[in-house]
């Protein structure tokens, strides 16, 4: 058994949109997933792409992927890499592909001299905050994550502006 981590390619666009629809069934949200080849397309391999995206492969079969991006901590004023998503298939789990996504993005992290590497995951899935903490990871219960999105995000983004003059 051969465990490869590689950059997704565009030409791998389509089995990384299979892969965050399997995730969102997991996850009981599929009907969320707005994700289609050409948005996946224009927004990993565009030229203002910002999330880099990886597949591993087991024995030359694509059984899971990651996408990450760099953001930014002013208390240590280093960058820090956020993993967005990270889902292995049924058939590649138990066989050590998640642990190593996990520990080529530490090492992304590290190669880059990131302050930190951050994720979320839903207080539910048990199964994988068993697997993040076995990693070594520790959760931050101090903070609550906080999302404005869809036409929420748009009503406030048009609300009036408070800082014109009246």
């Amino acid at each position: 058994m051969t465990i490869h981590i590689r950059p997704a390619l565009e030409s791998d666009v389509a089995v990384i949109l299979q892969f965050i629809t399997e995730l969102a069934v997991y996850e009981k949200a599929e009907h969320e997933v707005l994700a289609t080849e050409a948005s996946l397309t224009a927004t990993l391999f565009g030229p203002n792409a910002v999330p880099s995206a990886l597949i591993c492969e087991l024995d030359g079969q694509p059984v899971g992927f990651a996408i990450y991006f760099f953001s930014y901590s002013t208390w240590l004023a280093k960058n820090g890499l956020y993993l967005e998503d990270l889902y292995v298939s049924p058939s590649g789990r138990g066989r050590g592909a998640g642990r190593a996504l996990l520990q080529h993005l530490a090492r992304v992290a590290v190669d880059r001299d990131c302050g930190r590497f951050e994720w979320s995951v839903l207080d539910w899935n048990t199964p994988a905050i068993d697997f993040y903490r076995a990693a070594g990871a520790k959760p931050q219960d101090e903070w609550i994550r906080y999302r404005m999105a869809g036409d929420d995000l748009k009503a406030f983004a048009a609300s009036p502006d408070i800082t014109q003059e009246v």
